[in-house]
C-alpha cells in the first residue's frame, strides 16, 4: 500500500477523542482509522473538515459517514483476517479501505458509475490491491463471489433483502442501518448453523439505498422485528 502520513496527528486525535473514548475497543479497527488517510476520500474543498465528527457530502447526493459510524459498523462485523467482506455503496471507498486493512478480500459495489469510477482511481494509486469495485445494484448483493464471511450495507434499507443473506456463508454476520428514509436502525443479522438472530445498535440516519431491494424497488423478504432489542 502508498498511504501518506501527512495530518497524521490529525488522525491521532480522530481515533482517541471521537472513536475510542466512545466505546469503539478493537484495536485493528483503531489503527485501521489510523492509517487510512480521510482526507484523501472527501471533496478537495472540503479537506479542511476531513477529521471532523460529521459525514460529508462527496456529490451525486452521496455522503461519507462520520468516523465514528465507520469504525462502529467496522467493529461490529467482527472480521478476521482471512475474511471476505461484501460492501454495499462504495460511495468514496474510505469505508471500502478501512476493511482492506482487516480482511482478506473487500468486493464493493457502487450503482452510480461515476461515483464508483472515482473511487477505484483513489483505491488503486493508494495500492489497495485486494478492494474489487463493482458497478450495479448492490442490493442484489454480488452472487459471482459468494459465499460471504461479512456483509456491510452503507445506504438505508426500508427491510433487508433475502438475496444477502443467501449469500451470507455460515457463522458470518450482515451489519445494515434498516428502517425510514431519515433514520433507520442500525443492526446486526447473524447466521450460525442456520439460525438467523438480529441484535439492534441505535439509530443512525444513511442516505437511502437505491435498487430492487431498497427504495423504488420491490420489498425485501426480511424484516426486522421492531421489538427485538437483542
Amino acid at each position: 500500500m502508498n498511504l501518506p502520513q501527512e495530518r497524521y496527528t490529525e488522525r491521532e486525535e480522530m481515533v482517541k477523542m471521537q472513536i475510542a473514548s466512545r466505546g469503539v475497543v478493537d484495536p485493528r479497527v483503531l489503527t485501521a482509522m489510523l492509517e487510512i488517510p480521510r482526507h484523501l476520500f472527501v471533496p478537495e474543498n472540503l479537506s479542511s473538515s476531513a477529521y471532523d465528527d460529521r459525514p460529508l457530502p462527496i456529490g451525486h447526493e452521496q455522503t461519507i459517514s462520520q468516523p465514528y459510524i465507520v469504525a462502529v459498523m467496522t467493529e461490529l462485523l467482527e472480521l478476521k483476517r482471512n475474511s471476505r467482506v461484501l460492501e454495499i455503496g462504495t460511495g468514496s471507498g474510505y469505508q471500502a479501505a478501512i476493511l482492506s486493512l482487516l480482511a482478506e478480500e473487500v468486493i464493493t459495489i457502487e450503482r452510480i458509475p461515476d461515483v464508483a469510477d472515482s473511487a477505484e482511481r483513489l483505491l488503486k494509486k493508494l495500492d489497495i490491491t485486494n478492494i474489487t469495485v463493482i458497478t450495479g445494484d448492490g442490493s442484489l448483493g454480488y452472487s459471482p463471489r459468494a459465499q460471504y464471511d461479512s456483509i456491510l450495507v452503507t445506504a438505508g434499507a426500508p427491510s433487508l433483502s433475502c438475496a444477502l443473506i443467501k449469500q451470507l456463508s455460515d457463522d458470518a454476520r450482515i451489519v445494515a442501518p434498516v428502517g425510514g428514509r431519515e433514520v433507520q436502525e442500525l443492526v446486526v443479522i447473524e447466521k450460525k448453523d442456520g439460525v438467523i438472530r438480529e441484535f439492534k445498535h441505535g439509530a443512525v440516519c444513511f442516505v437511502p439505498l437505491i435498487g430492487r431491494y431498497g427504495w423504488g424497488g420491490i420489498e425485501g423478504c426480511y424484516h426486522i422485528d421492531s421489538k427485538k432489542n437483542n
